[in-house]
């Protein structure tokens, strides 16, 4: 039997809050030597897990996705112009004070291509109550928030702004709690209670770990289900799990790829299980969507989906 979705489809769009920053890829075939050049291929190219996020949302075919977030004079303009390519309508605040934030991602070019972030947050992580306003959930179906809004005291009290207007209309909330190393610096239970009432949360393998003290992710899943009405945990190469009310619901199969880059393969995920989730699939069916996504995601260089993209 195909399960009713939460979200039912109709109109209403979906909106993003969380960062905007801009990606400086360096993928290296040798290990990096101190002191030296490494040679590498080097791309700057527009990322942020809500941003990326929402352009994975748009390119799985939703109509209707907005962004807010924040960014410096030094790229609002590129950045604003790759969102409206990439079929986002963005409402970019632009930060007098801080540059738009920038995460360096040295990514082995390797078969697992792993990755590791230089992050410098900038303005994204300065977004605040007073870049909130619940006009923002007019014609909106579900909100998103990316777990970069709860890493610093102005994102976190935007979120509870939101999310106390998204309550306030019946408007569903997911978030992606986005980072494990910032995710543990900020504290699990700061985290959760900030994000009691949420509908679905979408974890990676390490966070749900970090969010339970449980190193099974099936068994992180269905414990935070508890917590969450549904839980959907990334594990990677090993596709999802998805957990329901204290159960796990299923397991579903990663799609076979070429690994180029696995930045915003995560993010890829989350855009797609969204969007399905607002034309009306199921949990596991939504799943499988990002599922899809991660896997055409890993074989491109970056966060979004394929189109065109210029240096700022």
């Amino acid at each position: 039997m195909r399960e009713r979705a939460a979200v039912s489809p109709g109109p209403g769009g979906l909106l993003v809050v969380g960062d905007v920053v801009t990606d400086i890829v360096a993928r290296h075939r040798t290990a990096l030597v101190p002191g030296t050049d490494t040679a590498a291929a080097i791309r700057t190219v527009p990322g942020g897990a809500g941003a990326n996020v929402a352009c994975w949302a748009a390119h799985r075919g939703r109509a209707d996705v907005r962004l807010l977030g924040r960014v410096g004079a030094d790229a609002a303009t590129w950045h604003e112009a790759a969102l409206t390519r990439a079929g986002v309508r963005p409402r970019l605040v632009v930060d007098a004070g801080a540059p738009t934030g920038t995460v360096v991602c040295l990514v082995d070019a390797g078969a697992a291509a792993e990755r590791t972030f230089l992050t410098d947050s900038g303005a994204a992580l300065r977004l605040s109550p007073a870049d909130w306003s619940p006009d923002l959930l007019d014609g909106v179906a579900l909100l998103h928030l990316s777990g970069y809004l709860f890493f610093a005291e102005p994102g976190r009290a935007a979120a509870r702004a939101a999310l106390a207007a998204a309550h306030a209309r019946g408007v569903p909330v997911s978030v992606d709690p986005a980072s494990a190393g910032f995710l543990a610096r900020t504290g699990v239970e700061r985290f959760l209670s900030t994000v009691d009432g949420v509908a679905v949360l979408l974890p990676s393998r390490d966070e749900a770990e970090l969010l339970t003290g449980v190193s099974d992710p099936a068994e992180a899943a269905s414990k935070l289900s508890h917590r969450f009405p549904a839980v959907v945990v990334k594990v990677g190469a090993e596709g999802a799990l998805v957990a329901r009310d204290g159960r796990l619901l299923g397991r579903i199969p990663a799609v076979p790829a070429r690994v180029r880059d696995s930045t915003g393969a995560g993010d890829a995920f989350t855009g797609a299980f969204l969007a399905a989730r607002l034309e009306g699939a199921g949990l596991r069916e939504a799943a499988e969507e990002g599922c899809r996504a991660g896997a055409r995601a890993v074989g491109l260089i970056g966060g979004r989906p394929p189109g065109p993209a210029s240096a700022p």
